[in-house]
């Protein structure tokens, strides 16, 4: 056995005799009964809301304005009885929830970031079909460094390969591709062999939504 079993062995052999020895008072009830007014029968109320001749009605007595009623020794003491009796069933049915409660009642793990496919896309039309050198594309280090710095180089592209993308940037190095057409996103992604780096936005013709990059991931070299 565990050391878990025995210490919930123990716990349940406990919470077993406080039950058994939980039971009220001997007098309880009497002493309540005598510390405060027993009030006589009700009075019966016709149709008409009258009292019936020759009822007795002793009126009650009045609440000082702004003080407060105190309770005398016996009530006093009758009450803490009761209010420890409860407490000590609490505390019971609380250490038996504990050991019946059903196992993994935590909170789900929290679903993780999908990353969104994107394809690779060279505005070269005689560059779609090779995958030469000369037609390669090229995955940087920092999106916010000099895209053709020789040490600003990860891995190379072709036309139509597909990344994982895992966050954009929209704020990185100004690109314009061989068309004319220029911008400032560049994508975080992961290539079919693991390698990992940046895309340029003019690298795709992405249409779909990708999560934003958070600092930590928008600027691995403490860019500005």
């Amino acid at each position: 056995m565990s050391d878990g079993d025995d210490v919930e062995a123990l716990l349940r052999e406990r919470l077993h005799r406080a039950d058994e020895q939980i039971e009220v008072p001997a007098g309880l009830w009497a002493r309540i009964k005598e510390s405060g007014t027993v009030p006589g029968p009700a009075a019966p109320v016709t149709l008409t809301g009258r009292v019936p001749p020759g009822t007795p009605v002793t009126p009650a007595a009045p609440v000082p304005v702004g003080g407060s009623v105190r309770l005398g020794p016996s009530r006093r003491r009758a009450y803490a009885v009761v209010l420890s009796v409860a407490a000590t069933v609490a505390a019971v049915a609380l250490g038996a929830w504990w050991l019946l409660r059903p196992a993994g009642t935590g909170p789900p793990p929290a679903a993780a970031v999908r990353a969104v496919p994107i394809a690779v896309y060279n505005s070269e039309a005689a560059c779609r079909h090779l995958r030469s050198l000369e037609c390669a594309l090229r995955l940087a280090k920092d999106p916010y460094v000099p895209y053709s710095e020789p040490g600003n180089f990860v891995g190379r592209v072709w036309h139509g390969d597909v990344l994982s993308a895992h966050c954009v940037v929209t704020d990185g190095r100004l690109i314009q591709d061989e068309a004319g057409v220029t911008s400032t996103r560049w994508y975080l992604v992961t290539a079919r062999k693991g390698m990992t780096g940046w895309l340029p936005g003019v690298r795709t013709r992405n249409t779909q939504e990708v999560p934003v990059c958070s600092p930590g991931e928008g600027r691995p070299s403490g860019g500005p």
